[in-house]
């Protein structure tokens, strides 16, 4: 199982009342990092990912969650997040919450097993409605009562806000997960496009985006914002060189610091499960 972890010199388990613990869940991937928030300091992350065409279940899930030593503690506060390909918008003021399997099927069918969830996003004023693996959300709101998981657009939104309201044209974020990825387009601050995509392989990724770009008419001469699982100098980043002018990682950005250990670390890879502690529930 591909395994990462950094945690610094004052790392306390005996502290983590002091702590917040965000956590991203998914048949693909579970991440968690510690904030102290005395000191507005990330001090730990770890990430189980699963092999390579293989998920986790919801019994794994719950034997990684039980066997690690930091993850059954009490904390200050628990942030988590379940991407799904999976989801639509719809404006608040036209919101009812008794339609919101309506409003899902809509776009989508529901898969046997999941389970329909609800989002509020502050801007642009909407609701994002999102299925995932009911066995998985159950097993989370068992270790951590009384927790309401967000989508991972809803935390990409609540990151973009200043770096798109300041923005004169188009703002342009991709977010990459294991299967598909999230595609955003503001215009001077006006949400344009909001999609996901499954992909096999870079190129499906390369084509999906720039014939929306066409589409939409987007320039060469424009900036695209990558996060989640791309790297500098990767065949995806190296593929949008080719058609995109400008390039960027966005990085976490809050009232929070990171300790040295991480500053060798991308990042971007980990924008939602660092950028939650910003975002309102």
């Amino acid at each position: 199982m591909p395994f990462l972890e950094l945690f610094d010199e004052t790392l306390d388990i005996n502290s983590t009342e002091n702590y917040e613990l965000s956590i991203q869940v998914s048949p693909d991937e579970l991440s968690f990092c510690l904030l102290d928030s005395i000191r507005n300091k990330f001090v730990l992350i770890r990430s189980f990912g699963a092999e390579e065409n293989k998920y986790f279940n919801a019994d794994k899930i719950a034997e990684i969650i039980r066997n690690d030593d930091f993850l059954t503690k009490h904390y200050k506060k628990v942030n988590c997040i379940m991407p799904s390909q999976k989801f639509t918008l719809v404006p608040a003021p036209l919101y009812d919450p008794g339609k919101k399997t309506e409003y899902f099927t809509f776009n989508h069918n529901p898969e046997e097993g999941s389970i329909i969830l609800a989002d509020k996003i502050k801007d642009p004023d909407v609701f994002l409605i999102f299925s995932v693996s009911k066995a998985i959300s159950e097993i989370i709101t068992g270790f951590y009562p009384g927790i309401s998981p967000h989508h991972n657009i809803k935390i990409i939104l609540d990151q973009t806000w200043a770096p798109r309201k300041s923005t004169n044209g188009n703002y342009l974020h991709l977010h990459v997960e294991r299967d598909f990825f999230d595609l955003i387009v503001f215009n001077n601050n006006v949400l344009k496009f909001c999609n996901s995509f499954k992909y096999r392989n870079i190129s499906d990724i390369l084509y999906f985006t720039l014939n929306t770009f066409k589409n939409l008419e987007i320039k060469q001469e424009e900036t695209i914002y990558l996060s989640g699982l791309t790297e500098r100098y990767d065949d995806l980043s190296s593929g949008f060189s080719m058609y995109i002018r400008n390039i960027k990682f966005s990085e976490p950005t809050g009232n929070f610091t990171f300790s040295y250990v991480f500053n060798d670390t991308e990042l971007h890879r980990f924008l939602n499960l660092f950028t939650i502690v910003n975002c309102e529930s």
